[in-house]
């Protein structure tokens, strides 16, 4: 079985990092990545959570949720992993050509890998 290896969004399977230039919409509110989604779920109701969200980079929404300025919400342990799969759902069921792209992957494994 193949495995893709990603994570620049400027490399092969880029298209799957959550930096990648897909909005999402979620919860009312359309987000620039699903990395901002992820961050700022981090930060239910705070302003926090909206400052990231109005981020235009996703590297800097990162570095916003990854940032203990502001308190995590207290079950972020149980649900982040439930968050990414919400956010990941949204990115590919609301653009066809990446549902597209990713079905043309077939059974392969996935893994965002740091290269270099």
């Amino acid at each position: 079985m193949q495995t893709i290896n990603f994570y620049k969004v400027s490399a092969p399977y880029g298209w799957m990092s959550n930096f990648a230039p897909y909005p999402i919409e979620l919860e009312g509110k359309i987000w620039p990545t699903s990395e901002h989604y992820f961050q700022a779920s981090k930060f239910p109701g705070l302003d926090h959570a909206e400052a990231i969200r109005q981020q235009r980079s996703p590297m800097i929404a990162a570095r916003m949720g990854r940032s203990r300025q502001h308190p995590l919400r207290a079950d972020w342990e149980d649900v982040k992993e439930s968050i990414m799969r919400a956010a990941v759902l949204a990115k590919f069921s609301q653009h066809a050509d990446l549902r597209a792209l990713l079905l043309e992957t077939g059974d392969a494994l996935f893994r965002a890998h740091r290269q270099g």
